[in-house]
């Protein structure tokens, strides 16, 4: 008796499809469609909701909470000036982390039905369909939930005035991460740098996908030996 591969009906709600991809999953979902209408994600109206986010949504409800967490750390005793210092380290904490998440979470390589269907719905979904513009930007109720794990781990390692400084730092990191990776999609730069982020960015998404994991700069990949080749690089996507 021969078996019938499954077939994802593209036209139905995929995330409960997915997974019966097996191990034929990881092929599938690193060949993109480039369409600008993103797929129904579930049947259900309310979880599909909850999936798309306008890219707006994130410097609306992050920035005010990054200015408070700043206003915060002087009130209890921190100059501006270093306020400033902390809040750029935090940025820097934040890249690493982007990259960290992108290359070894986001990219994980599954296999099982619960284990591609989670990798779809946490960054399969954007190599699928890249150009889905609801579903670039991280949900801000996600984005809450995990906010909570990262200040605690802040919080052990700094102090109570300079907790808030820090993390704020981490979270314009992420507001400008999320931005930028918009704009790499949807945005049209004439110069550089914005120019070589895209043209990197879009590298990473339909020629070299296991390399290039840098969003907002390419100092990791640099690091940590990632970079695509040159010759790639060069050329026009």
């Amino acid at each position: 008796m021969v078996v019938q591969e499954y077939t994802v009906d593209l036209n139905e709600p995929l995330v409960f499809q997915v997974g019966h991809l097996e191990e034929r999953y990881q092929e599938w979902v690193h060949q993109p469609i480039v369409s600008k209408e993103g797929p129904r994600f579930f049947g259900n109206d309310v979880l599909e909701f909850l999936t798309r986010t306008k890219w707006w949504a994130v410097p609306t409800i992050w920035l005010p909470v990054v200015c408070c967490l700043f206003v915060k750390s002087i009130l209890m005793g921190h100059t501006i000036q270093e306020v400033v210092l902390m809040a750029l380290f935090g940025i820097f904490i934040w890249t690493l982390i982007e990259y960290t998440l992108h290359r070894f979470l986001f990219h994980i390589e599954t296999k099982t039905y619960w284990t591609n269907t989670a990798h779809y719905l946490l960054h399969g979904c954007h190599h699928k369909h890249p150009m889905d513009s609801l579903r670039l930007v991280f949900p801000p109720t996600a984005t809450a939930i995990l906010c909570f794990p990262f200040w605690n781990l802040v919080a052990f390692f700094a102090t109570p005035s300079t907790t808030p400084a820090l993390f704020g730092g981490g979270l314009l990191g992420y507001v400008m991460y999320d931005c930028t990776h918009y704009y790499l999609h949807h945005g049209q730069p004439s110069k550089d740098p914005a120019k070589h982020l895209k043209r990197y960015h879009l590298n990473h998404h339909f020629r070299i996908q296991d390399k290039g994991f840098g969003i907002t700069s390419t100092l990791w990949d640099t690091v940590f030996g990632t970079l695509p080749p040159a010759m790639t690089m060069g050329k026009k996507n």
